[in-house]
């Protein structure tokens, strides 16, 4: 916008020698530092672009090892909670395995306590 201002304000005026020489150089400079400006601004909003896109590939590569790990431990607490339960349920059955070779055991004993008793 303000380069199309400086090219209008050229055009009208007009004149010969020094004075016109120098605003020429003046515009020519106004000209130049909006070019600049813009090619700054441009860049500026290329680097911008640019570092949101590291950032972004950033922080997806390492929420990909976050979720990754919170995985394996949800995996690891199901196999933590499946195998308390088998462990309890083979406590359990070795509980009735000793009640039962001791009801067996005192069986055993009372059967040779009454042989002892009734052989003569």
């Amino acid at each position: 916008m303000e380069k199309e201002k400086l090219i209008k304000s050229s055009e009208i005026i007009g004149g010969s020698g020094l004075e016109s020489s120098l605003i020429q150089l003046i515009q020519d400079h106004n000209l130049t530092t909006i070019k600049t400006r813009e090619q700054t601004d441009k860049a500026k909003k290329n680097a911008l672009k640019s570092a949101i896109r590291v950032s972004d590939l950033l922080v997806d590569t390492v929420n990909g090892g976050v979720q990754e790990t919170f995985l394996n431990q949800k995996r690891i607490e199901h196999e933590i909670i499946a195998l308390t339960a088998t462990t309890i349920r083979f406590t359990k059955q070795t509980d009735q395995w000793l009640t039962a070779s001791h009801a067996i055991n005192s069986a055993l004993k009372f059967c040779s306590l009454v042989q002892a008793i009734f052989r003569p």
